[in-house]
């Protein structure tokens, strides 16, 4: 790669702290990789938000570039997979954590990790669902693979307004489910509505310790982005045989239950890993991706500059962000 230098966001950790900025960065530190990229979009997910306001443990080597994922057109190939002028998909694979990322203005990939552009989605789509529409995608297969369908029953989607909660409530009405969306915020049941909720209650019904071993019988199946006493509530009224898919923890990784919904009701819980899921999976998910109705995706995202990062990174820990943020990297 010819040496030159880029715009991108560089977190460091010296004698001076944890510090996240956006810097000129030299195209001859751009780590090892056999196929380059101009990237175009980036997103902020919930990582990516722990990792640049360093509030988690996320990175895993300095410097570091965040973005777990990215979307961009190959302008080098060393791999026979991928060919130049070719448009690309990065989600997760330790990108933004243990190897340089997507927020920033050019990036070096391994080859495995990458999937072509589906067919039907735009560059700007592909990063309004990013690894959040993916893991959605990803959860729903999960609860069709245990053999729910609509006829089992509703289905309930905890961390409702973030983006894998947006997108999950989305494509699950799209495939005809009733969903009943848990959210903290109230006052934006007219979105979840929009996106196809069909019931909303307040997650303070769900988030509280010490619930009961065994709850009222409620849903057929579950995705869960909360973990916590939000995940073991859940559990508990889940119905005979529900599925629950468990993707994320905004409340927190703990998980304090007991076996009684799993033993009594025969309830399974499906763990949901979208950062090594193997390259036929993502494509059958990414496939699905691009064949649902995207017209809410103007609603589920904002898009920002690389200049807006930082604040938008913090009010995404704080709960405050409704849906994706997809990064213009160029901007």
């Amino acid at each position: 790669m010819t040496n030159s230098t880029f715009k991108g966001i560089l977190i460091e950790k010296d004698d001076n702290g944890y510090q996240a900025a956006i810097k000129e960065i030299n195209s001859d530190d751009l780590p090892d990789g056999d196929v380059a990229i101009d990237v175009s979009y980036s997103t902020i997910n919930y990582k990516d938000a722990l990792a640049i306001t360093g509030k988690g443990p996320v990175v895993r080597k300095f410097p570091m570039v965040p973005g777990i994922d990215l979307v961009g057109t190959v302008t080098h190939s060393d791999s026979s997979k991928f060919s130049v002028g070719q448009q690309v998909v990065l989600n997760g694979w330790g990108a933004g954590e243990a190897h340089w990322g997507g927020l920033a203005e050019k990036a070096v990939l391994n080859s495995d990790w990458l999937i072509p552009l589906p067919d039907g989605l735009s560059p700007i789509q592909a990063m309004t669902i990013g690894t959040a529409g993916y893991t959605a995608m990803l959860s729903v297969i999960a609860l069709e693979r245990h053999g729910l369908s609509p006829d089992s029953g509703s289905i309930l989607v905890t961390g409702a307004n973030g983006g894998v909660g947006s997108f999950s409530i989305s494509i699950l009405s799209q495939l005809g489910y009733h969903v009943v969306a848990s959210t903290g915020r109230m006052e934006e049941a007219d979105y979840l509505k929009k996106l196809g909720a069909q019931e909303i209650i307040d997650r303070a019904t769900l988030s509280g310790a010490g619930g009961r071993p065994l709850a009222k019988e409620q849903w057929a199946g579950a995705i869960d982005s909360a973990g916590s006493h939000t995940l073991a509530n859940v559990c508990a009224a889940m119905k005979y045989n529900g599925v629950v898919a468990a993707c994320g923890l905004a409340q927190g990784m703990d998980l304090s239950t007991t076996v009684a919904p799993f033993i009594l009701r025969g309830v399974t819980l499906a763990g949901i890993d979208s950062v090594m899921r193997p390259i036929d999976q993502r494509i059958e998910a990414w496939n699905r991706l691009a064949n649902i109705n995207h017209d809410h995706f103007d609603d589920i995202s904002t898009v920002i500059g690389l200049n807006d990062v930082f604040d938008n990174a913090s009010a995404l820990l704080e709960g405050k962000i409704r849906g994706r943020l997809v990064v213009d990297v160029n901007q």
